[in-house]
């Protein structure tokens, strides 16, 4: 009896273990806890294309997180995406003319906004608006262009 009493001491400690490493990684993966502090001032951007872009995603500059997105919203007289970026104060040397990029993050496709900081001295103000941006890079339509080229160049050939 006493060695089966061991047994499930030691399994019951180890499915303890994993459950607790399942929910670290969770909110490490959700980016849970990450708040932006009440100090912040606002930016926005639009893009042709936003992917799978989602409010409270990550703004990095050089991989580090400045920032949040606040919200992702359809301007509807030129059908471009307008994102909202909430930025912390203690950014606030970031140059008017950075550019902004939407990003994949990691295996799970988690996508971001990318900054890329300019040369100019003026920096970046509450409400101003990037003018520098590339859309998402989606994988469905880079497939699409290559088959349908790929299609069409077999066809020339015949």
């Amino acid at each position: 009896m006493r060695a089966n009493y061991k047994v499930e001491l030691a399994s019951g400690i180890f499915l303890l273990l994993g459950i607790l490493a399942m929910i670290w990684l969770a909110t490490r993966a959700t980016n849970y806890g990450q708040e932006i502090g009440k100090d912040s001032y606002e930016i926005s951007a639009r893009f042709g294309n936003v992917a799978e872009l989602k409010d409270r995603a990550p703004v990095k500059i050089g991989g580090v997180m400045v920032g949040m997105v606040e919200a992702v919203e359809l301007d509807p007289v030129t059908f471009e995406a307008v994102v909202t970026m909430r930025i912390d104060t203690r950014f606030d040397e970031i140059p008017n003319d950075t550019s902004a990029t939407i990003l994949t993050s990691g295996v799970l496709g988690d996508r971001y906004v990318g900054l890329e900081p300019g040369g100019s001295f003026e920096v970046l103000e509450d409400g101003d608006e990037l003018f520098i941006t590339q859309s998402a890079v989606v994988l469905e339509q880079l497939i699409s262009k290559y088959l349908f080229n790929t299609q069409a160049k077999e066809e020339a050939e015949e």
